[in-house]
């Protein structure tokens, strides 16, 4: 039988919409796939449609996860919709799919043993255990105007799991969270609502201007991390392994 490829956009909306078009169209199952990157090689008797992503059509989708999988499941799949790993839209598609046939029993996300919902379930423990960490790693530095900005480079596109976390902890601060990987930022205003803008920054790391206390600090910082290592009990191992060096490129304390 003939296969079909969704193509859609790598974002929650779009990722929900390919799974309501899938659904509209009554595509046999076994025989569709979504994908999200772009196509370097198209495959032999394989039809491909491109879908555009649509909010009420994704909030629809969302409503059906959350009514007949439950809370536990619906975070689950968000979080897995988040991941960098190319295989996310067809292992939540086909989770999805699995939920809904009637085939399992109970919480859906404790049958690993199917190969879609083992994908999705290790795709969101990889996720949260990235937000966890930069919820401790993730450092802000005051310019001249008042303003936080943190700057980093995750793997899974976070920026809006971080975002909620912060503005609960900040509520009055000016502060901006910008993943330089995917150019977003998480603008966030004192006593207001944040929100999301896919831009560049106006500025590099280089060329911001910092007040002096943050300069003040940041030397202070670094010094005393220096100074309160053991010598003779470091562990590098250990280090890398409460915190990774991917890390340490946004942390003043290792660059200043």
């Amino acid at each position: 039988m003939q296969e079909m490829i969704l193509l859609c956009e790598d974002s929650i909306e779009g990722i929900l919409t390919g799974v309501y078009e899938a659904y509209a169209l009554h595509a046999d199952q076994e025989h569709t796939h979504l994908q999200t990157t772009e196509i370097d090689n198209y495959r032999l008797f394989a039809e491909y449609l491109k879908i555009s992503a649509d909010k009420e059509k994704s909030q629809k989708t969302l409503r059906t996860i959350y009514h007949r999988f439950g809370e536990d499941a619906y975070k689950c799949l968000i979080q897995a919709m988040l991941s960098y790993d190319d295989a996310k839209s067809d292992a939540v598609y086909h989770t999805i799919c699995c939920g809904l046939s009637g085939q399992f029993h109970g919480r859906l996300m404790e049958h690993l043993s199917n190969p879609y919902i083992h994908k999705v379930f290790t795709l969101s423990r990889s996720v949260f255990g990235e937000y966890d960490n930069l919820r401790g790693f993730l450092r802000f530095q005051e310019l001249k105007k008042s303003i936080l900005l943190a700057r980093y480079r995750p793997k899974n596109d976070i920026t809006t799991m971080l975002a909620p976390h912060f503005a609960n902890r900040l509520p009055n601060e000016n502060f901006a969270i910008y993943d330089e990987g995917r150019r977003c930022c998480a603008v966030h205003p004192k006593g207001r609502p944040w929100y999301l803008v896919r831009a560049d920054l106006p500025f590099s790391k280089n060329e911001a201007e910092y007040s002096e206390k943050e300069e003040a600090y940041q030397q202070l910082f670094t010094h005393f991390t220096k100074t309160i290592a053991i010598k003779e009990r470091e562990n590098r191992k250990l280090q890398r392994n409460m915190l990774p060096l991917r890390f340490r490129e946004y942390m003043p304390e290792f660059y200043c």
